[in-house]
């Protein structure tokens, strides 16, 4: 039996390079699980893998997609925990088609409050939200957080978990419409930055102290006004560079502000420490069934993959995009 799959047949951009093709339906391996799914939320990690930029380069061809949804269909030898049936997300480089293979140590129960589109989007970029904010930056209630970004997939689900953990949250947008997004996941200050200097903005907001935590998914000018917007002890943490230009940290500046730069890879632990994840799942789905947390997601189908990373790409679109299998 065959399946569809989007495959990336050279690096490029995403409408140029990706092609809807059938291929056989595979089999678990050890430590495997298969899954069909529902729903695979599309990131920004997907784009910089179709132009061959991202930290893990898959030569073509290759099917790109990162985390997604989905029921199992068979497992593998040596899995435990994960039974045939059972509501699923997960990551792993290759989900963008109608069954995956993933490994049982990136798999996670379903959350039950949300649905396969909500749940699809909630591992890679809040689990990256998630460590970056509380086990990188010791985010305490009664800080205050600046995030780049703040619409877009990580940076709205950093805006809800600071919002949720007590924190007071800073939301540097592009637009206006991508500012009420903001303001709904919790943000209390709005920048946008096509208007605004960020680093005058927060620092006016802050009394002049600055803010506590950076969370940057951006780079370039945003990463360089976050500089001059942390306060004494502040921690900045590097997330990504969606900017296109990646964040040149000039060791100068930390040391005369006394502030920290913290990198943050978050799918190093899935091979290195697979209990954080684990943890950030659990605290994820307690803080979903809570209602404090919910991927604001805008479904497509399935065939409109590559428009939907064009958009994703160009920047114009507001939270989560979700690829809905079968639709």
């Amino acid at each position: 039996m065959t399946s569809r799959a989007w495959q990336t047949t050279a690096y490029g951009e995403p409408a140029e390079v990706l092609e809807l093709i059938e291929r056989p339906i595979p089999e678990p391996g050890p430590d495997e699980v298969l899954v069909r799914t529902s729903a695979i939320a599309l990131n920004f990690p997907d784009v910089l893998l179709c132009r061959g930029q991202y930290q893990v380069r898959p030569e073509p061809p290759f099917v790109p997609g990162i985390e997604c949804c989905g029921e199992v269909l068979a497992v593998g030898a040596d899995v435990d925990g994960i039974a045939v049936g059972d509501r699923v997300v997960g990551s792993r480089i290759g989900v963008l088609a109608e069954h995956v293979l993933l490994e049982a140590r990136g798999t996670f129960p379903a959350p039950p409050s949300l649905t396969d589109a909500e749940a699809a989007a909630l591992t890679v970029g809040y689990q990256t939200a998630w460590v970056g904010l509380h086990r990188r930056a010791s985010l305490h209630a009664g800080e205050t957080v600046l995030v780049t970004a703040a619409s877009g997939g990580v940076g709205s689900a950093a805006v809800q978990l600071a919002a949720a953990a007590g924190a007071r949250v800073i939301a540097v947008v592009g637009n206006a419409e991508k500012g009420e997004l903001a303001r709904r996941l919790g943000a209390e200050v709005v920048i946008d930055r096509s208007a605004e200097d960020i680093a005058a903005r927060a620092l006016e907001s802050t009394g002049g102290r600055g803010v506590d935590v950076v969370f940057d998914p951006v780079g370039g000018d945003t990463y360089r006004a976050a500089q001059k917007a942390i306060a004494f002890e502040g921690r900045l943490i590097l997330v990504g560079f969606a900017g296109g230009e990646i964040q040149e940290i000039k060791a100068g500046i930390p040391l005369v502000k006394n502030f920290s730069v913290v990198g943050l890879h978050w799918g190093l632990y899935l091979d290195r420490m697979p209990e954080i994840p684990r943890q950030a799942h659990a605290a994820l789905t307690e803080l979903a069934a809570s209602g404090k947390v919910k991927p604001d997601v805008t479904v497509v189908p399935f065939t409109d993959v590559p428009d939907a990373l064009t958009r994703l790409a160009a920047g114009t679109t507001v939270g989560r995009l979700v690829a809905v299998v079968g639709a």
